[in-house]
């Protein structure tokens, strides 16, 4: 097809007379397209009629770019999960030369900064969708100035508490600081005053201090001084979340960390380099971590209640029975939930998140059975006199016990009575017979025995019973 020089030379050249075979060796062009020229005699290139590869998928593209935010990265990735060939420059073309996303920002103003000298911190609410719902999070962003190496989180609230461990893990991932860390004016960290007269909350200064980097917050309206870091935030939630579920904050966090690991891997065109490149020279000049990271932790004062569970953001947690009523020392870490009684740790769970109104239990807190109210008395002394005697006397106190409520001490007693007040060959054969019988009732047992003992001891003439008409179990005489 040629460009549009070399058609209009074709056509001044037939104009002076040249033949078409002089033309194409003039030119280096094929006589096919001197004789097309020629013909007709048009010197602007011809649309051309073939649709193009994108065109085909024109609507899917279309689909992609409203489910996917307008987010070409995203667009190309599930295209290519559907085993549509487009290379990624021949997709932004294709969108740019159809007007199918918005047009370009207006320029913004720039910063330069040495290697080690300044890192950017802020927050920004996302909605993440998790595989119980949506939910709105708070990320937690840093970045180097230089090298533009990124790390971030999502948590569902941030206090200072979160703040501090976020920060911990930060500089823990980059192995340091930098000398100057830009906030905005919120009151995570600015106790009173705008910009270069701020003043840094007390518990934030110390905190930085241990790292060896000072807090410094940008002037209002100055949103050029913190684009480094605004800017990945757009990134993070236009390509990260797009169309991603979590199980939750654990599996969010650990996919934050990989996206964060092949963000700083991947090519800058801006920087015309890659962050993890430019990291290795600037890695020599951050501050270094202390030979001990403190761990980071805040304390509370929780009262176990009736049930011996102790409350912290609306999640429950048990502490030993024998604590109920106490006033306990709580101390919540990023990961753990320690409990102390006295300076004695007494307890320790696994820290849920804020605001998840679950319930941790420990088997090991909770009574035994046999303890408290529940405890196993020891059998009483004439239980143990009677069921030394034989296996039969054993026999019929189980039976005795399990048809009696509690442990039957007053059956027991009475038992013990008979046995001391009657014969014991007498007693004992009566006995057998009412375990074969499966009679319980003590006042049977005792006509029994005075049966047996009747033609003995006593001239009395009492009417025998036949065995087989009694009736099992407990009865009474009427």
């Amino acid at each position: 097809m040629k460009d549009v020089e070399t058609r209009q030379a074709i056509l001044k050249l037939n104009e002076l007379g040249y033949g078409y075979r002089k033309i194409a060796r003039t030119l280096r062009v094929s006589r096919w397209l001197v004789r097309e020229v020629v013909n007709s005699q048009n010197g602007e290139l011809p649309e051309s009629k073939r649709a193009s590869k994108p065109e085909i998928f024109r609507e899917r593209i279309i689909e992609e770019i409203k489910s996917c935010q307008g987010n070409l990265v995203r667009v190309h990735e599930e295209l290519r999960d559907d085993n549509i060939d487009l290379t990624y420059s021949t997709l932004t073309r294709f969108v740019r030369d159809n007007n199918l996303v918005k047009g370009s920002k207006p320029p913004v103003g720039k910063y330069v900064f040495d290697p080690g000298e300044e890192s950017q911190f802020d927050t920004s609410p996302h909605i993440v969708t998790f595989s119980t719902g949506k939910r709105k999070c708070q990320c937690a962003s840093l970045i180097l100035g230089y090298s533009r190496m990124l790390f971030f989180q999502y948590y569902p609230r941030f206090t200072r508490f979160e703040c501090k461990i976020f920060l911990t893990d930060a500089l823990r991932y980059f192995q340091g600081a930098c000398k100057r860390c830009i906030i905005d004016n919120t009151n995570l960290a600015v106790f009173h005053g705008t910009g270069p007269d701020a003043l840094i909350v007390p518990e934030m200064e110390i905190f930085s201090q241990r790292f060896g980097f000072v807090f410094q917050a940008h002037r209002l309206g100055d949103k050029n001084r913190s684009g480094k870091i605004e800017r990945p935030f757009h990134y993070i939630e236009n390509n990260f979340l797009v169309k991603r579920v979590f199980q939750n904050f654990d599996n969010l966090n650990e996919m934050s960390l990989w996206f964060s690991d092949r963000n700083n891997r991947s090519h800058k065109r801006h920087l015309r380099s890659k962050p993890i490149e430019l990291f290795a020279m600037e890695k020599g000049t951050l501050v270094p971590l202390p030979l001990h990271i403190p761990q980071v932790y805040q304390i509370h004062n929780r009262t176990v209640d009736q049930e011996g569970y102790i409350n912290l953001h609306t999640n429950v947690y048990t502490v030993p029975y024998e604590l109920t009523g106490r006033n306990l020392e709580v101390r919540e870490t990023k990961d753990q939930v320690s409990v102390y009684h006295k300076h004695k740790e007494v307890a320790q769970h696994l820290r849920q998140a804020p605001g998840a109104r679950k319930w941790t239990t420990d088997k090991s807190h909770r009574p035994k059975w046999g303890l408290g109210k529940y405890k196993k008395q020891k059998p009483s002394e004439e239980e143990q006199k009677l069921r030394e005697i034989s296996d039969v006397m054993n026999s019929y106190v189980n039976g005795l016990k399990q048809r009696k409520t509690g442990q039957g001490l007053s059956s027991i007693k009475r038992l013990y009575r008979m046995i001391n007040e009657y014969p014991p060959d007498s007693f004992q054969k009566a006995v057998e017979e009412a375990l074969h019988y499966g009679l319980f009732d003590l006042n049977r047992l005792e006509n029994m025995v005075l049966r047996n003992i009747a033609g003995e001891f006593f001239r009395l003439e009492i009417e025998k019973e036949d065995p087989s008409n009694l009736s099992y179990g407990d009865q009474t005489n009427e």
